[in-house]
């Protein structure tokens, strides 16, 4: 039987002529399609990709805002009215460069709030510090045995009261004829004293009342710090004979300093613009805000003072300048020091 050799042959070696023999070869057939479907590729990851940002960036839009509108732009106006002699009730408004700070820098009482703010930042910062930390590795023990529940939100319930209502009764409790902290000096058979109207007790009072409504929010901070310590090191510890307070030296501090460094930052910043406590518990029968004379007029009470009872607003946003200055220059020296000191594994 014979074969017609000259008929076309498909690669099968048939005779369908769909595919011949003489045209390119496969290889050479798909090589600009596949270089083309990676750029396709290509294309619809950049254009993934991109869409991903976008949303990104539209659900992060609303926080922005909020920022710009109501933190940077008043930030920035405040800064603006400090070196201009400008009232709200004045349409007027005149350059007058740095005359507000040195007007501020030649009166005493801008001076003496800003070494009694300092005084306050110094007494609560330790004492914040050290008394979350030992409360928290207290609870710490109940909350490994899954019984610190209640302990928990005993400690956090004061933070989340308000500081007007909770001040109104600590004015109670330091109230000289019958208030309870005289009642427990007097049982204690120890003298009674006059609390918020002395000028030397009336710092210290409120700085009780500031330990007891802050001290639930560091002391979750440092609880949730104690969380990522592992328990396997305090073990081992444990069994080569390692007391308690080599353990939390040589392990337990030294991988929470970076919980001890944020409670510093945050410490010190609302130490420095401590204002409602003060302004709740010195005002009244005690000689108005920041009394008696002017021994709890912190840097942030001044503030209110000149802006809002003595119409003085360029004075008050060159009070405030300085106080964002003051607050700066510290978080970079404790950020300068955290570098140090801070374990971060």
């Amino acid at each position: 039987m014979s074969t017609d050799e000259g008929a076309p042959r498909d690669i099968e070696g048939g005779s369908s002529g769909s595919l011949l023999v003489d045209e390119p070869s496969t290889t050479e057939t798909l090589e600009y399609p596949r270089g083309r479907d990676r750029s396709h590729r290509t294309l619809r990851g950049s254009l993934r990709h991109l869409q991903d940002r976008l949303v990104a960036y539209g659900l992060l839009f609303p926080a922005i805002a909020v920022f710009v509108i109501f933190f940077y732009v008043p930030a920035g106006y405040l800064l603006y009215i400090s070196f201009f002699h400008w009232s709200v009730l004045s349409s007027g408004t005149k350059f007058v460069g740095l005359e507000n700070f040195r007007r501020l820098f030649a009166q005493p009482l801008f001076l003496h709030s800003l070494e009694t703010t300092g005084y306050y930042t110094l007494v609560m910062i330790p004492a914040t510090v050290l008394i979350a930390l030992a409360i928290a590795l207290i609870l710490r023990e109940a909350v490994t045995a899954r019984r610190g529940g209640v302990w928990r939100a005993a400690v956090f319930l004061p933070h989340v009261t308000p500081v007007v209502a909770t001040s109104i009764i600590w004015v109670w409790i330091f109230n000289p004829q019958f208030g309870l902290a005289n009642f427990v000096l007097t049982s204690l058979h120890l003298p009674a004293l006059g609390w918020l109207g002395t000028t030397q007790w009336a710092l210290p009072a409120v700085m009780i009342d500031t330990l007891w409504h802050s001290l639930g929010l560091y002391v979750i901070i440092f609880l949730a710090g104690l969380a990522n310590v592992p328990r396997d090191l305090i073990e081992v510890a444990q069994l080569d004979g390692a007391k308690r307070q080599r353990i939390f030296r040589r392990i337990i501090w030294p991988l929470l300093s970076p919980t001890t460094f944020f409670v510093l930052i945050l410490s010190t910043v609302n130490s420095w613009q401590a204002f409602s406590q003060i302004y709740t518990m010195t005002g009244g029968p005690h000689g108005g805000g920041g009394g008696p004379a002017f021994s709890t007029t912190t840097d942030a009470l001044l503030v209110y003072t000149t802006a809002f009872t003595y119409d003085h607003f360029s004075l008050a946003a060159a009070m405030a300048a300085i106080l964002f200055l003051i607050i700066l220059v510290l978080t970079l020296i404790q950020k300068w020091i955290s570098n140090r000191v801070v374990f971060y594994r």
